[in-house]
This record gives C-alpha cells, sequence and structure tokens, in this order.
C-alpha cells in the first residue's frame, strides 16, 4: 500500500465550490477499485491550500482511477478553480502511530 498526496490551491472565490463537488463525488473516489482511505485537509494559515490524502493498494490502482471517467471529469472542474500549479506525492508510509 502506498498514499497519494495531493497539493491543492485555490482562487477563495471557488473553495466553496470546490468543497460541494468534494462532498458528491467523495465516495465514488473512496469506492474506486484500490482506493483504501480519502481524506481532506485544509491548511490552517492559508485557507486557499487543500490537501488530499489517499491510500491505494498498488500502483495500478490509481493509475486505472486516474484513467476513468470519474477522474477525469472531477479534475476537468477541479483545476478550473486553481490559483496555482497542484503538486502529487506518492510516497510509501514508514511509520504510523496510533
Amino acid at each position: 500500500m502506498f498514499v497519494r498526496i495531493v497539493k491543492m490551491s485555490f482562487h477563495l472565490k471557488h473553495i466553496n465550490e470546490f468543497l460541494i463537488l468534494f462532498e458528491e463525488k467523495k465516495k465514488l473516489i473512496r469506492n474506486s477499485e484500490g482506493c483504501n482511505l480519502l481524506e481532506l485537509y485544509q491548511d490552517k494559515t492559508n485557507p486557499e491550500i487543500f490537501f488530499t490524502y489517499s491510500y491505494w493498494e498498488n500502483e495500478s490502482n490509481l493509475e486505472n482511477y486516474k484513467n476513468s471517467k470519474l477522474f477525469k471529469n472531477v479534475w476537468a472542474k477541479t483545476k478550473t478553480f486553481f490559483n496555482d500549479k497542484p503538486q502529487a506525492w506518492s510516497v510509501d508510509k514508514k511509520v504510523s502511530l496510533q
């Protein structure tokens, strides 16, 4: 399993639209094959910055999602809200304490 982290920065005027879109699509994204967790975070000091964290069984599951109609539709709409280029990382979790 690995973690996909995506940093997105939005124009303030579009944050509510993004949140509505995320609310509408989050269960579909989370239920994509191989997706075990989906979380959305908002920066405490800069409300324009958001992060998604998603846990994937393997890279092919993520690639299948990124090639899906669901992703293409959500991403096409989401990127119209950006005020900066998004960044993404795929990382392996090394330690987790709860």
